[in-house]
């Protein structure tokens, strides 16, 4: 194998796998392998290493684990590449291979629709396994239909971003446009003295940018005068702009969860 064969053979499998990528954001962005996948990683990572990430890199710990995702995976695509160049069925068969991981990653989400939430793995696999094959049988001579290949991968990557991106928009304007209201019964101020000159002791009271990091939780109470029977009882929330959470269930990644909560009591 010729160092020429062995670059190109290379980038076909980076650009298969760019391919699967794109094409699974088409399909629909918000269940894209990297997005399920990283989910699926963060539920299964012990709570110290959470921890770790959070102080570590604070707000873009979730984008620190997909880069690190992106980078194993690209390292796999030139493998694979490489391994199409002689057997370019066993090449397209390892893309399959993590479309399947995507797929069941997908479905072992707490929240996972089913079958709608398999399919960009599903399908942004099969393109890229063809286009592999195809790139592969190719890779000895001058690639023309690698550039094709190319533009339209970064086409239909650009063309989901600009749909997700249109979306993370939206969300951030929403948590942008959050106005909390005053409280009914405000705390007391803290009195004079209470901070101790004590070296390195901690301090009294914790900054609102050190303490709501993310992954915080907002506990809330509402009573409730509930009757005998079955209740399906169902949360929401309201920005300061009157805009009411969507039903829309979004995963965590990346640009927040969204959806309304429900859950089924019973009062006897």
């Amino acid at each position: 194998m010729s160092g020429v064969s062995s670059f190109r053979s290379t980038l076909a499998g980076l650009l298969s796998a760019y391919t699967a990528l794109a094409v699974a954001g088409l399909v629909r962005p918000a269940a894209g392998p990297v997005t399920v996948v990283g989910g699926a990683v963060i539920d299964r990572t012990p709570a110290p290493v959470k921890d770790f990430a959070i102080r570590t890199f604070g707000e873009n710990d979730k984008t620190a684990l997909q880069l690190g995702i992106l980078a194993l995976l690209g390292l796999i695509a030139c493998a694979l590449g490489i391994l199409a160049l002689s057997r370019p069925r066993a090449g397209a068969a390892g893309v399959l291979l993590f479309g399947v991981v995507g797929a069941v990653a997908a479905l072992s989400r707490p929240d996972s629709t089913g079958i709608g939430d398999v399919l960009p793995s599903v399908v942004g696999a099969l393109a890229g396994a063809l286009v592999l094959y195809l790139l592969a049988a190719k890779a000895v001579r001058v690639p023309a239909p690698a550039g094709v290949t190319a533009v339209a991968a970064i086409s239909a990557g650009a063309l989901g971003r600009y749909f997700t991106g249109r979306q993370g928009r939206g969300a951030a304007a929403s948590r942008e446009s959050l106005v909390l209201p005053e409280p009914a019964s405000p705390v007391p101020t803290v009195p004079a003295g209470v901070q101790l000159k004590v070296p390195a002791i901690t301090a009294f009271t914790t900054p609102n940018a050190d303490f709501c990091r993310v992954d915080t939780w907002r506990q809330w109470s509402y009573r409730w005068n509930a009757t005998p029977g079955g209740h399906n009882i169902t949360v929401r929330a309201t920005d300061g702009t009157g805009q009411i959470q969507t039903e829309q269930r979004t995963r965590t990644i990346p640009d927040g969860a969204s959806g309304r909560h429900s859950v089924f009591v019973t009062v006897t």
